[in-house]
C-alpha cells in the first residue's frame, strides 16, 4: 500500500497559493504571461470595415484622370444606366464587371465617372456614393450646384 504524502503539497495547490502578479508601473515593460495562462485575444470585427472615427472620409473625383461627378438619372439594364454629369451633358454609363458584382446602383444615386477618350457620350462608373456619404458631401458644398440633389 502506498502511504499518503500529506506534507508535500501538491502543485496545484503551489499554484492556487500564490498570489496574482500586480501590473507593472507605468513606463515599465510588462512581465511574461504566466504558466497555464493565454494572452487575450485582439477583439476581430469581421467584415465591419476599418474602426469607427470621429470624421467621414470620401473619396473625391481626380481631375488628372478625368473624372467628375454624375447622378443615375435611368437605369437601362444590362449594367448600363443614364447619368446627368456635372457639366450638364447626359451620358450612358457602364459599371464595370468589378463594381458590378459588389455595388447596386440605384436612380438618384451620386457617382464617379469617367468619360471615355474616343467617345464623349460614353463613360465608366468609377465609384458610387453612400447616401449618408453624398449629404456630407453636400454639406460640404463640394458637389456642383447643377447635380447637388441632396
Amino acid at each position: 500500500m502506498a502511504e499518503p504524502e500529506d506534507d508535500k503539497p501538491s502543485p496545484d495547490k503551489e499554484d492556487a497559493k500564490k498570489k496574482p502578479e500586480e501590473a507593472p508601473p507605468e513606463g515599465e515593460a510588462p512581465q511574461a504571461i504566466p504558466d497555464g495562462m493565454m494572452p487575450a485575444a485582439p477583439k476581430r470585427r469581421y467584415g465591419k470595415g476599418p474602426e469607427p472615427t470621429g470624421y467621414v472620409r470620401v473619396r473625391l473625383p481626380n481631375k488628372f484622370k478625368g473624372e467628375i461627378f454624375a447622378v443615375a438619372d435611368q437605369i437601362m439594364g444590362g449594367s448600363r444606366l443614364r447619368v446627368i454629369c456635372e457639366d450638364g451633358v447626359p451620358r450612358l454609363a457602364r459599371i464595370p464587371g468589378k463594381l458590378r458584382r459588389r455595388m447596386w446602383i440605384r436612380e438618384g444615386d451620386l457617382l464617379i465617372i469617367a468619360p471615355w477618350d474616343f467617345q464623349q457620350e460614353k463613360a465608366d462608373v468609377k465609384f458610387r456614393y453612400t447616401s449618408t456619404q453624398s449629404a456630407h458631401l453636400s454639406r460640404q458644398g463640394k458637389i456642383p450646384e447643377s447635380i447637388d440633389v441632396f
